[in-house]
């Protein structure tokens, strides 16, 4: 069963955010990157407790060729994701989150 997946408010930002900057760098590219960070999040909607937890209940995966992270919550009717979070940035900010 899979299951929906929700990005809380800061998230979706993140994500808007860096689409917009990589689609700045090259045309074409913020659609990579979304399309990366959609693989991500069907993945964690097939199988939502596949990766390790990283803080209280909080997990992470990884988004392939960009230096991103997906840091979410399984319930059981949804995955939230609470950061969609460049590698580079401060921990503290997606921590705060939870």
């Amino acid at each position: 069963m899979r299951l929906p997946v929700v990005l809380r408010d800061a998230a979706r930002d993140e994500f808007d955010e860096s689409f917009d900057w990589y689609d700045a760098q090259r045309v074409g590219l913020g659609s990579e990157f979304a399309a990366a960070v959609q693989q991500v999040f069907d993945r964690i909607a097939a199988n939502p407790r596949i990766h390790q937890v990283v803080i209280d209940d909080v997990r992470k995966d990884v988004v392939r060729r960009f230096p991103y992270c997906i840091f979410y919550r399984p319930h059981a009717d949804r995955v939230e994701v609470i950061a969609v979070f460049h590698n580079s940035r401060d921990p503290a900010v997606w921590r705060s989150r939870t």
